[in-house]
């Protein structure tokens, strides 16, 4: 396939009369995200990067109130042009891939229960909004989420290929780590969400890799422990400038034979 195959995610029925209902939080909803946004605001000095930290201030989030969507709508506009698309939890990779080629980020908008507070399954509300959304108003982490979903949707009917570019996001958008001023930072929003994996991936005990394309689309990822490996940007131009780089040895892997893939 050498066209995008994407679907119209403005009119798709899996995403039919999805929108932030924000009457409907409850005194539970305001109050884990503040304990949530606390945790993580005593949490990430020292440990996010600057390019989160920025954002997560010109989005407007705050501790005492759930986040509204129109109003970081707005904001995102002028950064970036992306937007929220609400979504109901997990949704199917075409359909998830087409929002992000169409610069709409998938948002849940449930929050997760108070004993759930250290742990969930499906990523919730805080996840996507407080974790992701802040490095929407970065343009070059934008333009790599934009042109990985092109690659993806190339692709959306190739399951290896599909399982390939899932680690390129893993290990980037979900659990990526960036140097600055010679230090490591976090910029992975699966990580960001969490108290115990930004302390863990920032000390000694995981191992550190320079960001590698051909490693990445080749190595499995855990979802259900902590990461035993870390991969490091020195920016987010240079993820954006690998796009080629990821097309190109992606092409070469599924040209391999099987048992060598």
């Amino acid at each position: 396939m050498n066209h995008k195959e994407t679907v119209d995610v403005f009119s798709d029925p899996r995403l039919k009369n999805l929108h932030q209902d924000y009457h409907s939080y409850t005194k539970e909803d305001f109050e884990v995200w503040r304990i949530l946004f606390e945790r993580q605001q005593r949490n990430l000095p020292g440990a996010a990067s600057q390019a989160f930290l920025d954002g997560l201030e010109a989005i407007g989030f705050t501790a005492d109130k759930v986040a509204v969507f129109s109003d970081a709508n707005k904001r995102l506009s002028d950064f970036t042009g992306w937007a929220i698309h609400v979504v109901p939890g997990l949704i199917d990779d075409d359909l998830f891939f087409s929002l992000l080629y169409h610069k709409r980020f998938p948002t849940s908008s449930w929050l997760r229960k108070m004993k759930e507070l250290d742990y969930l399954q499906e990523p919730d509300m805080f996840h996507d909004a407080f974790a992701h959304l802040p490095l929407l108003t970065n343009q070059a982490y934008c333009n790599f989420l934009h042109d990985l979903a092109g690659i993806a949707l190339k692709h959306i009917h190739n399951p290896l290929a599909i399982e390939m570019l899932s680690r390129i996001y893993w290990f980037t958008i979900e659990f990526g780590l960036i140097r600055e001023k010679g230090q490591l930072k976090v910029y992975g929003a699966g990580i960001l969400s969490s108290v115990g994996e930004t302390r863990f991936c920032l000390s000694d005990e995981p191992k550190h890799l320079d960001y590698d394309v051909q490693t990445i689309l080749t190595t499995p990822y855990w979802k259900n422990k902590f990461q035993d490996k870390y991969f490091i940007i020195d920016g987010f131009e240079q993820l954006y400038n690998s796009i080629p780089e990821i097309e190109d040895k992606l092409e070469k892997e599924l040209k391999k034979p099987p048992q060598e893939t």
